[in-house]
């Protein structure tokens, strides 16, 4: 057994034991309160993908958790059922190595996703079917994202330190800048937000998720327009050149 396995506990259970009582009763309330609207905009997303893209409409995948732990994580799928899953291990390790802008490759136009994957996915709409993890305690509305195995090849020893609270839909970094900031600065703010967890903190952040989700958005428009005019500029260059 290597390093990585050790680390990597046996599902056992749900975390939800190592929950504050407060925030147990803030995750049922939330989603019971929200639950009327939440089924209608799922039912709407889901008849979205099935009409858009042959395949089942969730996505199933084992992610780590708390102190380690796996869990099935289910998500609205935003990828074609035969999408290489190679490229995101490479650019998340690579991601990881370099400490640049965590860029995700949806935002160069990745020919992987459906029709409208890209749109779920910036909005967090793909994320709505893990209220099912948080009703069973994998994860809570708040905390770090929950990452997939492979990615914690490229850890350091201190990173496994954004384990130390249980995984969220939101959270302090998706709130702080998300993809402008680099791996490092991930970790860091959810070690912060580990160490930081209050009752407070959760509805602060739950109240600039809308916002920081807007903002992302409109990074992602930024990011495509840059994609399509570089190739554009590119060719012009060449025919420029050639003519001369």
């Amino acid at each position: 057994m290597n390093e990585q396995e050790a680390k990597l506990q046996p599902e056992s259970g749900s975390a939800h034991r190592s929950l504050p009582l407060w925030k147990r009763v803030l995750d049922f309330t939330a989603v019971l309160a929200l639950s009327p609207g939440l089924l209608m905009l799922g039912g709407f997303v889901a008849l979205l993908i099935k009409l858009g893209s042959p395949g089942p409409v969730f996505f199933r995948q084992r992610r780590v958790g708390y102190k380690g732990r796996e869990f099935v994580c289910y998500k609205f799928r935003t990828m074609r059922v035969d999408a290489d899953a190679d490229s995101h291990r490479r650019h998340t390790q690579e991601l990881i190595r370099s400490q640049t802008p965590m860029i995700k490759l949806d935002a160069r136009r990745d020919p992987r996703m459906i029709p409208l994957g890209s749109l779920l996915r910036v909005s967090g709409l793909d994320e709505l079917p893990q209220l099912i993890n948080v009703m069973r305690g994998d994860m809570s509305l708040v905390g770090p994202r929950p990452c997939i195995s492979y990615e914690c090849e490229a850890y350091e020893p201190w990173h496994w330190q954004r384990f130390d609270a249980v995984p969220g839909l939101t959270g302090l970094w998706q709130v702080s800048g998300k993809n402008r900031t680099t791996f490092d600065q991930m970790v860091r703010l959810d070690i912060e937000y580990s160490q930081r967890l209050t009752l407070w903190l959760d509805l602060k952040i739950m109240m600039k998720t809308i916002p920081a989700l807007w903002g992302q958005y409109c990074d992602l428009r930024v990011a495509k327009s840059q994609a399509a005019v570089r190739p554009a500029t590119t060719a012009g260059k060449s025919v420029e050149s050639y003519s001369l």
